[in-house]
């Protein structure tokens, strides 16, 4: 009898035990992830910058005026402006069924 109340107490110091060292196990994993949220805050304000910046510069090239400029250009002599017949207007509820040009 004497016996079984100490492997009793025993089994119950050791699951607490586990459970104690599980628990902390589980806090300390947490807290990792609670300090890298401001590494990670700094790293998309970062990529939101860049983004703005890279939409900036994209704004920039597809101007109006700097598509001219660069139509003037000798490397791009070779384009032209197509002719009426190459032109294919769609209305944004018609479907395309064939390669063949609509009237």
């Amino acid at each position: 009898m004497r016996f079984s109340i100490i492997i009793k107490i025993f089994l119950c110091i050791f699951i607490t035990s586990a459970t104690l060292y599980f628990y902390i196990a589980k806090q300390n994993e947490l807290t990792e992830l609670r300090l890298e949220i401001p590494a990670l805050g700094k790293e998309v304000k970062r990529i939101q910058e860049e983004n703005i910046f890279l939409q900036y510069e994209i704004n920039q090239f597809e101007s109006p005026i700097h598509l001219m400029e660069l139509a003037r250009k000798p490397e791009f002599s070779h384009l032209k402006y197509p002719n009426l017949d190459q032109i294919i207007i769609l209305d944004a509820t018609s479907k395309v069924q064939s390669g063949e040009p609509t009237p």
